[in-house]
């Protein structure tokens, strides 16, 4: 799932991911990535933007979805903050916007090593 409140830049990852061969869900906020995810539990990673409108912000959005489906790869990303693995749940890394995919995919592969 590909959260971010931009469409252009939630288009784009989102097409990115259908082109390795993933389903994508796209959420424009951490409420709809919620009912998402309780819609579909088998979501397997999420990638979501740090600022965003609503009830909650990227990195809360993180620790939500670590506490309710923990089996969740998590990459957080933002072009203004900088976090470090301190700021994000286990399981979960930052990766600066914009987004450089291959280290999109590292990030995700070491990830999935670590499970």
């Amino acid at each position: 799932m590909v959260v971010d409140d931009e469409p252009l830049i939630r288009m784009s990852l989102a097409a990115f991911f259908e082109d390795e061969g993933f389903v994508v869900f796209e959420a424009d906020s951490a409420d709809t990535a919620v009912a998402a995810l309780e819609s579909h539990a088998a979501i397997e990673i999420v990638v979501t933007d740090v600022q965003m409108p609503g009830s909650m912000d990227g990195v809360k959005l993180a620790h939500v979805i670590r506490n309710r489906w923990p089996p969740t790869i998590l990459i957080v990303s933002s072009g203004v903050a900088r976090l470090t693995a301190a700021d994000l749940p286990s399981r979960s890394a930052f990766v600066a916007k914009p987004v450089d995919v291959q280290q999109l995919i590292n990030e995700i592969e070491r990830l999935s090593w670590a499970a």
